[in-house]
Formats: structure tokens, sequence, C-alpha cells
């Protein structure tokens, strides 16, 4: 009877089998989580590219007429951020703001959010929001908003409040 207890506790049949039952899991879980973060910096990247492309919309002089210049309206450069988005499959990609408050001091900021809820395969993670935003120099300072409302022609820097 002894030497049979003893027997059992060297015999090592099917213990690679239940050590990889264990270990199997947790390095898939690993290497999916990898895999998922992989995905948060393509779409990182994306974004950076497409804020670059806005940007430099952004600061074209466009129709150039009698010394002035005509600078994209913020729905313009909003849509060329669209246009040029990529690596956002995963998650939400919100509608890039346009601040053009500051458009008198000669410059606007573009900001862009993404919202991805990362999956571990067995487990469901937090909510990552990445934010970025860019800030675009104009070609020609416009004038205040309110100075591009009044009566007249108003100079076609004024098209970056539209």
């Amino acid at each position: 009877m002894i030497g049979r207890r003893f027997a059992i506790r060297r015999d090592e049949n099917g213990a690679a089998t239940l050590e990889m039952a264990i270990a199997l899991p947790v390095l898939v879980s690993m290497i999916y989580g990898i895999f998922m973060l992989g995905q948060l910096f393509e779409s990182n990247a994306g974004i950076q590219h497409a804020l670059g492309e806005g940007a430099r919309y952004g600061n074209l002089c466009l129709n150039a007429t009698n010394g002035s210049c005509s600078t994209p309206t913020s729905t313009q450069i909003a849509a060329r951020v669209n246009q040029k988005l990529f690596g956002t499959r995963n998650g939400t990609f919100d509608t890039p703001s346009v601040d053009n408050s500051t458009a008198s001091s000669g410059y606007i900021t573009i900001t862009v959010s993404y919202h991805q809820t990362m999956n571990f395969l067995f487990f469901t993670g937090p909510t990552v929001t990445l934010t970025r935003s860019k800030r675009v120099y104009l070609a020609d300072t416009p004038p205040s908003s309110s100075d591009c409302s009044g009566a007249g022609t108003p100079p076609a820097s004024c098209s970056i409040y539209s």
C-alpha cells in the first residue's frame, strides 16, 4: 500500500496537460490584449494624420485675389479631418471641433476625440479615450467675429467663422 502511494506521487502523466490548461487562457488573453493595444496605437496614428492634414488644409490661402486670401471654413477643415481619418474601426470617433475663437490672433485649434472599449477576450476592460488637438496658424489673420458680421463686404479671411 505504501509503495503504491509513492508510485502515484512520482507518476507525471498528464502534468503537462494540466499546466497547459492553466496557462493557455492567460497566454491567449495577453496576446489578444497586445493586439487590442496595437489597434489603439493605430487609431492614435490615424487621428494624428487626420489632424495634420486638417492643419495643412487650414493654413492654405484659397482664392488669392487682389492681395487677400480666403481661408477654408471651419466646416471644410472638419470635413478634411474626417476624410483623412484611418484606423478607427473598433471605436467611436467624435466629430472634429474647430475652435475659431482665437482666429483674430492668427490661429485656430482643431480637436478630435476617439473612444474605444478594451476587450480582452475573457473580460471587458475600461473605455480608453484619446483626445488630440492641433493648432493651425492661418495664412491671413481675420478680424474678430463681430467685425466680420457687420455691414458691408467682409474680408475674404472672415470665412473661417462660417
